[in-house]
């Protein structure tokens, strides 16, 4: 029996973890763990480890590690209290491989703990680049302490060979969230307007603004300056899903709340709405507007726009349905106006996802299920040009 244990920290990575889980469910010989931290277990952000139970899965372990804010120094600290909990978690679990998705904080203190246990590391979603966040670092930074590697593009697998990886543990199997696509039941309409106690409008939009931790402009002002363009789109229903703990994302939730509350005929706000009514809706927006991943992995699924504003998802490979702008409101203000454009109508009839065929996860369970963990342990840096030394 192989034990592999799984880590999730926040309802975003969860989402395209949760196809993962139920593949090496189903596999014979597997032993699946899940080890759950971050914001799945804060009253702030939703509480949203209760949607992984209510998905049939059994959670195996609970760190808390979120400290009551969102300064750079808490999340530091919140760092340290995970590398001490998960100490204690993974010595009680005992896994053969931990499975981590992408390049949050949260997934940094697993990825160092489980190093230093020296238990393999396969992860998820690795070889991306994201400019305007400190998650960059992150990401790297966990590609480096893990011995397996699944990204979703043939670019991303090549940046990790680039940064020294063994190109036989590098994997280029698509994006595991959008496997989803092919076996939920999306809701309907009605059902969609029953759940948001509003109807649809003419024009429907889906927001979610996330800080981007290296700009020096305050995010309040970028965030004000989205809201005030919003103000400007008639006859428009908003449906916000807040910030996550972030630096300062704190700062954007309050925004938010005070918008929805001077705009309640128009406006609804939800900390998650989970995968199924988050995709549900992307099929009655005209839009995901903001700065999440989501308007640049699952939308152009959808054949929807995506108003991707400032500097936090840049570097990052974008469909044509992706509309870039930076984060003043005429910059803004001009991404609305080609959203609408008969030129980018027609593009939208054509979008192709560059994110992979919805397959990911049944390839990410085969391979897990056929290698050898102990034999992941050892790793040898890969040099693109082997026995030429450095200019110095």
């Amino acid at each position: 029996m192989k034990t592999i244990c799984i880590f999730t920290g926040s309802r975003a990575e969860y989402g395209s973890l949760r196809p993962v889980i139920t593949a090496l469910s189903n596999k014979e010989g597997i032993k699946v763990q899940l080890l759950v931290s971050g914001m799945h277990l804060s009253p702030e952000f939703g509480l949203t480890y209760r949607e992984i139970e209510k998905d049939g899965f059994v959670i195996d372990e609970k760190v808390e590690m979120l400290l009551s804010s969102d300064t750079p120094a808490a999340i530091s600290k919140s760092i340290g209290i995970g590398i001490i909990g998960f100490a204690d978690a993974l010595e009680r679990m005992h896994p053969d491989i931990v499975i981590i998705l992408g390049d949050r904080f949260e997934a940094l203190a697993v990825a160092i703990t489980a190093m230093v246990a020296r238990i393999p590391i396969a992860h998820l979603c690795g070889g991306e680049v994201t400019e305007g966040a400190i998650d960059e670092a992150m990401r790297h930074a966990i590609t480096k302490m893990s011995h397996l590697h699944f990204t979703a593009a043939e670019e991303y697998r090549n940046r990790i060979i680039q940064l020294g990886e063994d190109p036989n543990r590098v994997y280029c199997v698509g994006g595991p969230g959008l496997d989803n696509l092919k076996t939920m039941t999306l809701l309907t309409k009605n059902e969609i307007e029953n759940f948001l106690g509003a109807q649809l409008l003419s024009h429907n939009y889906l927001v979610t603004f996330h800080p981007a931790t290296l700009d020096k402009e305050p995010v309040e002002v970028q965030f004000g300056n989205l809201l005030d363009i919003l103000d400007e789109q008639t006859d428009s229903l908003i449906v916000f899903t807040k910030a996550n703990a972030d630096a300062n994302g704190r700062i954007i939730n309050q925004m938010i709340d005070a918008y929805v509350d001077k705009n309640r005929e128009r406006a609804r706000a939800f900390h998650s709405l989970g995968q199924l009514r988050y995709y549900s809706i992307l099929q009655y927006v005209d839009a995901v507007v903001g700065n999440s991943s989501g308007g640049v992995w699952e939308a152009p699924s959808f054949k929807i726009g995506s108003i991707n504003i400032g500097t936090r998802q840049s570097g990052r490979l974008k469909a044509v349905s992706v509309i870039d702008c930076d984060t003043t409101r005429d910059s803004i203000r001009s991404a609305f106006r080609r959203l609408y454009s008969p030129e980018f109508s027609d593009l939208l009839k054509n979008v192709t996802n560059p994110y992979g065929d919805g397959k990911a996860s049944e390839r990410i369970a085969e391979i897990v299920c056929n290698i050898n963990p102990d034999s992941l342990k050892s790793k040898k840096f890969y040099d693109l040009l082997p026995g030429v030394n450095p200019v110095i």
